[in-house]
């Protein structure tokens, strides 16, 4: 009875994860997946432009995805330092590390020399990524307005269902997925100031990983 209920609500939980899910209206109304969704089949595109299918990227072997805002926030370049002092602990627990965010090909390049990383980003310009995992979001008008203007973020504008146009960006997360594609670690915050701390993250890899 246990194991049938186990297994019902795990497909409810997949049959969940694969609906689409819209813009929200602003960062505390995500609906992010969760731990025990699937990672969506999305197709994004590396810093060479070649599409990268996400589908065949996990099937290689553990995958740690980590969401950023792009390459001129602050915050997103610290977390993607602490992650490359990780890394190779990482590694040899025999995980990859792939980054994605509604960064250009061209841009991520630049964030890739300048930080000198060796992990895969991932370009996610139309969102999809975004929209899949249940993280992207309309900024408000004045932040639309400042972070284009006082930050050059040349990302493209989109409609809110009201008309407007506005920046959308995705909520600062991390997701920890098995070679089958299985959500087995998630941390969403809505504060794209705080960052999950790299412990947090090696303890949570060498649970997945342990016998």
């Amino acid at each position: 009875m246990l194991k049938t209920l186990l297994i019902a609500t795990a497909l409810t939980l997949t049959s969940l994860a694969s609906v689409a899910k819209p813009i929200a209206s602003d960062e505390n109304n995500v609906m992010p997946l969760l731990n025990g969704h699937q990672i969506p089949a999305i197709t994004l595109q590396d810093v060479d432009g070649k599409a990268v299918e996400l589908s065949k990227l996990i099937a290689q072997k553990p995958t740690i995805f980590f969401f950023y805002r792009g390459g001129w926030c602050p915050f997103c370049n610290s977390q993607m330092g602490q992650l490359k002092a990780i890394e190779p602990k990482l590694i040899e627990m025999g995980f990859q590390l792939v980054g994605i965010s509604p960064d250009t090909p061209e841009k991520m390049r630049a964030s890739i020399n300048d930080q000198k990383l060796d992990y895969l980003l991932l370009s996610d310009t139309s969102m999809a990524a975004s929209q899949a995992f249940g993280l992207a979001y309309y900024t408000s008008a004045d932040i639309t307005k400042k972070y284009t203007a006082s930050l050059a973020v040349t990302n493209e504008l989109f409609t809110t269902p009201q008309g407007e146009k506005r920046l959308v960006l995705p909520v600062p997360a991390v997701y920890m997925a098995d070679k089958s594609g299985l959500i087995h670690f998630q941390y969403v915050n809505p504060n794209y100031k705080v960052r999950p701390a790299p412990e947090l993250i090696l303890t949570a890899a060498e649970l997945l990983v342990k016998p």
